[in-house]
């Protein structure tokens, strides 16, 4: 059974395991990477190859100044127009953590995406006693499949 927060402003938020089991079971849905691209190349990014796709990638923010990109409903809208996807198709949002993913979500909710979800823990997940990511919670932490570039 999938859980999903709900929230006032976008679909909700889905535990990474949850989001994979979604993707799985529905082709056509979307994960979106938010990161910066020095994120992507140096971190990794989480890993569609088995079932068949891969991970939109756009910035929310633009590195160094992490300025929100002001183009990017319009950009992303193109990018998952070239995939066949639809303003009814499940987009899940990931970011280090899931602050920039729940703020995409909202965007892209406000742009007519009702079934934009964030990515509960994002890709690094939160802190660990150490002030270490990836241990605790998020996508490498739940094992599932992810890449370094």
């Amino acid at each position: 059974m999938t859980s999903i927060t709900p929230r006032p402003d976008y679909a909700g938020d889905v535990e990474c395991k949850d989001v994979w089991a979604m993707l799985r079971a529905e082709p056509g849905a979307q994960l979106i990477d938010v990161r910066t691209k020095a994120e992507w190349n140096f971190v990794g990014l989480p890993d569609l190859g088995e079932l068949g796709r891969g991970v939109l990638c756009l910035e929310w923010q633009r590195y160094p100044d992490m300025s929100i990109a002001p183009d990017f409903t319009a950009r992303l809208a193109e990018q998952l127009a070239k995939t066949g996807a639809g303003k009814s198709t499940p987009l899940f949002f990931i970011c280090r953590s899931g602050a920039r993913s729940a703020a995409a979500a909202k965007a892209m909710t406000a742009a007519g995406y009702g079934r934009s979800f964030n990515v509960a823990g994002g890709f690094e997940g939160d802190m660990d006693e150490h002030r270490h990511r990836g241990h605790r919670n998020g996508w490498k932490a739940s094992g599932l499949p992810w890449r370094q570039t």
